[in-house]
């Protein structure tokens, strides 16, 4: 019926697509693979401060390794405040004010909840791999799964810029 010829197709598409290309497909990570979940002391290790230390920011609960935009957020560089912590309310709103540097978004504009998302698809998760999850986006208040927990898709993250 209908299903053998579609998983004949699949075979026949799999086969045609280069080597190259399917070696990039086995190292990525099978959907159930387990998400690393960020403490805020965890993320905090991450701020750009260590030499040789990967540098880390959450934007709304994701964790992103933007450690190949050191001229940006490694030490002393114009973004630092941003690292080691969710920014979610700064990147909204532009800023790099300690009240702002936090997960928070209740009262943000309309405008300032557009740019967020704008800068989450097309910089953070267009540029940078993503590492885990904040436990704020992972667990509910009492410290249970949050059952609603949906991983983020990185449509445009090439693992080859990793390896």
């Amino acid at each position: 019926g209908m299903a053998g010829g579609a998983a004949w197709l699949l075979l026949a598409a799999l086969l045609l697509v280069p080597v190259a290309a399917q070696r990039e497909l086995r190292f990525k990570p099978p959907a159930e693979a387990p998400v690393r979940l960020f403490t805020e002391p965890e993320l905090a290790r991450y701020d750009g401060q260590q030499e040789g230390q990967p540098i880390y920011l959450a934007v709304k609960g994701v964790v992103f390794d933007v450690t190949s935009g050191k001229e940006f957020y490694g030490k002393g560089a114009p973004y630092n405040a941003l690292v080691g912590k969710d920014s979610t309310r700064g990147v909204a709103k532009m800023s790099l004010d300690p009240a702002d540097l936090t997960h928070d978004i209740t009262g943000l504009t309309e405008e300032e909840l557009k740019s967020l998302d704008d800068i989450f698809n097309n910089v953070y998760k267009a540029k940078y791999p993503i590492v885990g999850y904040t436990s704020r986006r992972i667990l509910n208040e009492d410290g249970s799964p949050n059952l609603d927990f949906k991983p983020e898709d990185q449509p445009h993250f090439n693992i080859k810029d990793e390896f």
